[in-house]
């Protein structure tokens, strides 16, 4: 009897809580999504894997000496993974739309308008009872606004490492979301008319100017924002290596094999955080809750401005690109399209929504170099 008793006791029939039932339903939930309804599977299926493993009693995946424990230290705690990640997205990122209409700088910037808001958020969120975050973990909570998870990691592993693991799922988990938030904030704001708008072909950018943008934004962050060096310095590399064309295979390898390698312990790290312990406090919750409100400022902001832009510019801009101002490349420059062919099956706007969509990457990396220049 002893011996069955023991057997009984070694398995996770009898060991499983509440909590990681339910967390475990969010890992399959998620899965769901990327598997069932395309919601950027790449990010979605190694964080829903990663919420179930965490979650298995007895395991210890997530807890210290586990692998997913590993994936997290090595990579997230040490602000590693952001930064080739960031690398990667340099070598796939084309910046002819934004070179070829500057313009499109001034939606990337509108829509980093949700970071700072929520900044504020985070901040009055201190007279909610069993709530209290601090200045720097304000400012790491409202990077979320930014839509931008490598950025939100960098800087939340700096200024706020407690909640790295809310955040980083807020931050990855409405990136995913971008389908599903972002149409009807667009329609709400936007008259059929305006989202008929058809915009003038982009003339043909030089590969000089495509070598130079890189080096000279990489100057001007030297110059401006040393802080927010780690994050464009990455960027401009992989985008330096990809124009250049005469390192094809750095380029290549930075696209495809590292960035992927990369995305898997991201997403595993990223998911071992879904540990019921860790996971349902109300910290975390407000944390949801705050990244959700600081998204729909950022791709309101950003429609309004391009509403705004259009009243004062000699060339039409469709206001549905405003939203793609915020850092989920290129799925919401994606989204601007998909909304834009709803309304006119002619209207492509997917070149032209990457303008503001790279611009947003920028803005994000700017933004999380202000706060970590202001209360790091």
């Amino acid at each position: 009897m002893e011996a069955i008793q023991t057997l009984i006791d070694s398995t996770g029939l009898v060991h499983f809580s509440p909590g990681q039932i339910i967390m475990m339903l969010v890992g399959v939930l998620l899965l769901f999504l990327a598997i069932a309804k395309g919601f950027e599977p790449l990010l979605l299926v190694p964080i829903g894997f990663g919420a179930i493993l965490t979650n298995v009693p007895l395991a210890g995946m997530g807890e210290p000496g586990g692998v997913l424990y590993l994936f997290y230290d090595m990579g997230i705690t040490s602000g590693l993974f952001p930064l080739l990640i960031f690398l990667g997205v340099g070598a796939l990122t084309d910046f002819s739309a934004l070179i070829a209409n500057p313009r499109m700088l001034f939606l990337g910037a509108a829509a980093q308008f949700g970071i700072f808001a929520t900044l504020l958020g985070a901040i009055a969120l201190n007279w909610v009872p069993g709530l209290s975050f601090t200045m720097k973990e304000a400012s790491a909570i409202a990077i979320i606004g930014g839509a931008d998870g490598p950025t939100a990691i960098f800087l939340a592993s700096r200024l706020a490492p407690d909640l790295l693991g809310a955040i980083a799922v807020a931050a990855y988990s409405y990136m995913a979301l971008v389908p599903l938030i972002q149409p009807p904030i667009m329609r709400a704001l936007t008259t059929p008319a305006e989202r008929k708008i058809q915009m003038t072909q982009l003339r043909v950018v030089s590969k000089r100017e495509k070598i130079v943008f890189p080096l000279l934004l990489l100057v001007l962050t030297i110059l401006l924002l040393p802080t927010a060096t780690p994050l464009i310095g990455m960027f401009c590399l992989g985008n330096l290596m990809k124009e250049c064309g005469v390192v094809d295979r750095l380029s290549k390898t930075a696209q495809n094999e590292l960035i992927n390698i990369v995305t898997i312990f991201l997403g595993l790290a990223v998911g071992s955080r879904l540990s019921a312990d860790k996971f349902l406090t109300t910290q975390t919750l407000g944390i949801l809750m705050l990244g959700m409100v600081a998204f729909a400022i950022g791709t309101a902001a950003g429609v309004l401005m391009a509403k705004l832009m259009n009243k004062v510019s000699k060339q039409s801009i469709n206001p549905l690109i405003g939203s793609a101002g915020v850092s989920a490349v290129p799925m919401a420059a994606r989204v601007s399209n998909k909304v834009g062919l709803e309304a006119d099956p002619h209207n492509f706007l997917l070149m032209h929504a990457m303008g503001p969509n790279v611009a947003g990457v920028i803005g994000s990396a700017v933004a999380a170099g202000i706060l970590l220049a202001l209360v790091g």
